[in-house]
């Protein structure tokens, strides 16, 4: 199963890799992700960038803003496993 996009964006906002995760991110948090990046073992570095391409690309998002304050605020819409399941099989897509 695999989950698309609320707003698709093609070509991504941010390259994946450490030089465009690194330009999207802003002083603290750049310093922070070169830091965990050097720091990582060589068999953790792919997981260290995609956390912090995912960092980038809520950092660059338009809405970004507004989906961290409603997550916070608690007011995010979510959808449970058993919805999202329901939702698949009504649909005749795969489930599992």
């Amino acid at each position: 199963m695999s989950a698309q996009p609320i707003h698709p964006h093609e070509p991504d906002r941010v390259p994946r890799n450490a030089d465009g995760i690194g330009a999207a991110l802003s002083g603290e948090r750049r310093m922070e992700f070169y830091g965990k990046l050097l720091a990582a073992a060589p068999e953790n570095a792919e997981a260290v960038l995609r956390c912090w391409w995912c960092e980038a690309m809520l950092d660059t998002s338009p809405d970004g803003g507004q989906l961290t304050e409603a997550a916070l605020a608690g007011t995010l819409p979510t959808t449970s496993v058993a919805e999202v399941i329901a939702h698949r099989q009504e649909a005749g897509l795969p489930v599992g």
